[in-house]
């Protein structure tokens, strides 16, 4: 609200040098007059909502008349611009009575609202912008959804959407008051978004918003509009397959690596760059959910970026092993492209790295946040492992191998982990049964997700790695697997109990095919185990 309250104050001082050059001093007594009759509005109730909407359409056409009659004389239509913008100044009270929205609608006041986004003056469409954005407000919304649906669909009607992208247009961030309304015309999409989640998909369709975005994150300087471009555009791409792949044909897999690869060997300096940075990368991700698009990212070498980003360790570093996570993803060509590149090697020297920490959160996670960086590289390895039965002759040997190096020191490694989440789920486990002792009731799901948080889930997929290399059927791996159990007084009993449940609770997001095909993978461990 600074920002705005700063453009008001400016754009006011704006209209006050106009009416000043123009009209040789006007009596600046009239501005103090139009403030003090603002504040006289206390409550706003249907009446109050009538008299600001018959005020507001007379100043509205008394400027049109000005305009027409006057078209190369400004200052004789200057007084009626002023009066013009305190009346959509006075419109904004109507964001403390959201409920009042359906009679707003009613009277027929949206189209000449939202029509005004293409007024010749700047101004006066940059006050339109933040009355929409403030109308809109997720604060003034609050618990008032079907009044908020009422207008918001009005607003989209009356074609908002396309004035407000044109209006992107023509504004510059140069000028303090246009790169303000330029944030709060994002704000204003996140917010009919938020509403009418449709909007995601229609504002693209509709107008080149897109092409704005992408053009505003190819910027080198970092800035607030940056930041937020970056938030709106995953906004548009996280629910979305159709803007996912429209984004995708616009050579939006590109410009995002682009983006990212500004960080490859640096940190962002701010907390407001990292979070831009993190926009960029789900951006990333999310674009990674079409096929064509994964293609268009091996093509592009996303995968030798996320490789260069990985090695570097940056702020950036486990993103780049999402974005890897994502392309690899049932696209057989990423993983063999990752092998190939000496991607192992990346990943195995930081799976072998138990002091580094990072904050991390997988894709297929439910919900569990991960710190451990040994532990990502463990999944991105069961990522690579679930396509082993893919890769093929050299690639399949040189992945094999990374296990057997060095005594089998990964696998040490893998029984580590293995050891460390057993125990936590052990103890949780215990923790609960003693809850349900004391007689407070807890469903088995509930038991179940929180065992997952404690570390169960991350439990279930080193065991999921652990049955892949027993099922690779290699002798000395299987020998190190039964003697690390053995001295952890384990068996392989107690694997295949973990994969068992693990089996059991896998469910049906991605269709009833992908489950079955799941559980038949790990019912191929159970049988070997």
């Amino acid at each position: 609200m600074e920002v705005s309250n700063a453009r008001n104050q400016s754009s006011k001082r704006k209209f006050d040098d106009t009416v000043s050059s123009s009209s040789n001093g006007v009596d600046l007594s009239l501005l103090e007059a139009i403030e003090k009759s603002q504040n006289t509005i206390e409550a706003v109730d249907t009446r109050t909502l009538k008299k600001l909407v018959l005020s507001f359409e007379r100043r509205l056409k008394e400027n049109i008349e000005a305009r027409l009659k006057y078209p190369s004389q400004p200052d004789r239509f200057a007084d009626s611009e002023l009066e013009l913008h305190e009346e959509l100044h006075k419109l904004k009270v109507l964001a403390g009575a959201p409920e009042l929205y359906p009679d707003l609608v009613s009277l027929n006041v949206v189209p000449s609202i939202v029509d005004l986004l293409n007024h010749d003056n700047t101004d006066i469409a940059i006050d339109v912008v933040q009355l929409l954005q403030d109308l809109t407000d997720e604060d003034a919304l609050d618990e008032n959804d079907e009044p908020a649906r009422v207008l918001v669909d009005a607003i989209v009607d009356n074609s908002a959407l396309e004035l407000l992208v044109q209006n992107l247009h023509r504004l510059s961030e140069s000028d303090p008051d246009e790169n303000a309304a330029i944030y709060n015309t994002l704000a204003t999409i996140e917010n009919l978004i938020e509403v009418k989640p449709a909007v995601a998909e229609l504002v693209c369709e509709k107008t080149k918003l897109l092409k704005w975005l992408l053009g505003k994150i190819k910027v080198r300087e970092f800035d607030g509009n940056k930041q937020y471009a970056s938030e709106i555009l995953a906004i548009l791409l996280q629910s979305s397959s159709v803007n996912q792949k429209k984004l995708g044909q616009m050579n939006g897999v590109d410009v995002v690596l682009q983006a990212v690869a500004m960080y490859k060997s640096k940190d962002p300096k701010s907390s407001d760059e990292e979070e831009m940075v993190e926009n960029l990368f789900d951006c990333l991700c999310c674009l990674l959910m079409p096929l064509e698009n994964k293609e268009r990212f091996v093509k592009a070498e996303g995968v030798e970026l996320m490789i260069i980003i990985m090695k570097q360790k940056k702020l950036a570093y486990a993103s780049a092993i999402r974005a890897i996570d994502f392309a690899m993803t049932n696209y057989p060509p990423a993983c063999e492209r990752f092998v190939d590149v000496l991607g192992l090697k990346t990943a195995f020297a930081a799976f072998m790295d138990s002091h580094q920490q990072v904050k991390f959160q997988l894709s297929f996670n439910i919900g569990c946040a991960l710190t451990d960086n040994a532990l990502c590289f463990s999944l991105m390895s069961y990522e690579i492992l679930n396509f082993s039965g893919i890769l093929r002759g050299s690639r399949r040997e040189r992945l094999l191998s990374k296990f057997v190096e060095n005594e089998c020191e990964k696998i040490d490694r893998l029984m580590e982990l293995y050891i460390r989440y057993s125990d936590r789920v052990k103890a949780e486990t215990e923790r609960l049964d003693q809850i349900e002792f004391d007689d407070l009731e807890m469903d088995e799901d509930e038991k179940y997700n929180r065992k997952l948080e404690s570390g169960l889930y991350t439990l279930q997929l080193v065991a999921v790695i652990l049955g892949h290399i027993w099922c690779s059927e290699h002798p000395q791996m299987r020998g190190r697997i039964e003697l690390l159990l053995k001295q952890n007084k384990l068996s392989k009993n107690h694997v295949k109990d973990i994969l068992q449940e693990y089996h059991d609770n896998i469910g049906d997001l991605d269709g009833p095919e992908e489950k079955e095909r799941a559980q038949a993978k790990i019912q191929k461990f159970l049988t070997a185990l």
